[in-house]
Parts: structure tokens; sequence; C-alpha cells
């Protein structure tokens, strides 16, 4: 299955934009019932999302369901909303403990797929146990609540050592590539830019959008250069009608460089799907 490469998120008490977020281009589309939506409206937004999602069958491996946390009142409520309307994938934000995952899944059903939020300092302490649960799709950092949890001063480097601990848990526990958090600032393509070349610095292959029109840039900085894209299909070539060594441009062909050039192609055919 091909992963989103962006998830846009659509606050679930706004039904109005559900169609529209679902034709702007991203991978997938988050309806969100926690931080987007007031706690007097969590009930009808249940209500929006279940009316809502019974007719979109066909889509329903792009909606993704954002409920509120393990430690919130409205967490039973919104378990039994995805078991009543067959939700397929669950965002579980500020996931601190695999038996939060547990939980979900268990409450729901064996087949939904969870994206668990790591947005504490607990949770990329015990962020190599989530991502060994079954039922983990794959990994989403949530930069601006762990900047709160950890006081941070705002200064990039701040995310680096959870940015590098979630990649390298998914990668132990053979999940795709984590998803990058979301970028306030809605106009500012250099600072969006920016952000996911940090997040792809250490691994991340997605990004979370809360505007229809960072999707576009997120997809066009994922997409590589057509100088990229010519390499890598010349070393394919070469690999594929040599039985041995083989130099290209003074340069050997070994297997990581193979391997290098297999992932170049494929982002590209991401990135357009």
């Amino acid at each position: 299955m091909q992963m989103p490469i962006t998830y846009l998120f659509v606050p679930g008490n706004r039904p109005e934009r559900f169609d529209k977020a679902l034709a702007a281009g991203a991978g997938a589309i988050v309806l969100d019932l926690e931080d987007a939506v007031a706690t007097a409206d969590k009930s009808l937004a249940r209500d929006a999302i279940a009316d809502w999602f019974a007719g979109r069958a066909g889509d329903a491996s792009r909606i993704v369901v954002r409920i509120n946390d393990a430690q919130s009142p409205c967490f039973a409520d919104d378990l039994a909303l995805l078991k009543a309307i067959g939700v397929r994938q669950v965002m579980l934000p500020k996931t601190e403990w695999r038996e939060q995952v547990r939980q979900v899944i268990d409450a729901v059903s064996p087949a939904v797929a969870v994206l668990p939020l790591i947005e504490t300092a607990r949770g990329v302490r015990n962020v190599d146990d989530i991502a060994a649960t079954e039922g983990v799709l794959r990994l989403a950092f949530g930069t601006l609540d762990y900047a709160v949890d950890l006081d941070l001063s705002g200064e990039e480097a701040g995310l680096a050592y959870a940015s590098a601990r979630i990649a390298i848990a998914s990668r132990c526990a053979e999940l795709a590539s984590p998803v990058a958090g979301v970028t306030p600032a809605i106009d500012d393509e250099a600072r969006i830019r920016a952000d996911f070349a940090s997040a792809r610095a250490f691994g991340f292959g997605a990004k979370l959008c809360i505007h229809p029109r960072q999707v576009a840039v997120i997809h066009e900085a994922c997409r590589p250069s057509a100088e990229e894209l010519a390499w890598a299909e010349r070393v394919l070539v070469a690999a594929q009608t040599s039985e041995g060594a083989v130099q290209l441009d003074g340069r050997m062909i070994d297997r990581p460089v193979v391997l290098k050039a297999q992932a170049i192609v494929s982002r590209s055919r991401s990135s357009h799907a």
C-alpha cells in the first residue's frame, strides 16, 4: 500500500469542509475531534463525522479520525464512534504507552490501524514499545505539543533528539517513515519547506498539514529534482545490465547506491500519485 505524503486536518465540527478537504489533493484527511473542536462541540462533531462517513465507503482508506487522548473524558465516546461507523484509521494524540494503542484496537476492531502521535517526553521515552505494538501503521510527531511539554525555546535543535528517536523506532519496527508535525504559518511557503527539509533530514517521509495550500508545497518538496531522477534511473539501468561490479561517473555502483536510486524513483512516483 502506498502511504500518504500529506495528512490534511479538518475540524470535525465543520462538515461543510469535509468534501473540499478530500478533493484538495492530500494523501489522507484527518477529521479532528481533538484540538480543533471545543469541548461543548465534541458531541456535534461526532455526529457530523458519522453522518458524512456513512456515504464514503470508497474513500475510507484516505480518511483518518483524530480522537481525544486516552486521559480525556471524551475518549470512550470517541472509541464508540469509531466502532459504530467502521473507521479504518485512527490518530491517537499524546500516546505515551503501548497499552493506550491496545485500548483503541480492543475497543474498535482488530483491523483498525493506529497512528500514534508522539507529543510528550514520556511518548519519546517509550517510542520503541509504541512503534512495535501490533496495529500501529506509522508514527507522527506532534512538535507543537512536544515543545510545550518540554518548554522548548523554539530553536529547531530542540526537536532533534525526539525526531531521531521517532525515525529510528519506526525503522526498527519496520513501519513506514514517520509523519512530521504541522507548520502553523499557513502562507509561509519557505517556512513550510524548511520545516519539511529538517524533518526529511531525520528520515521523515510525510507531513501533517493544517491548510490545503500546504499540501501542494509538500508534494512538490518531496519530489526529486530532474537531475536526481535521471541519475537514479541511470544507476538502475547500469545495475540491471551488469553481472558484476560496475562504475558510473567514476563511482562504484554497490548495493547502498542501488537502494538509494530505488528510493529516489519510488519517491518520485509517490509524489505524483
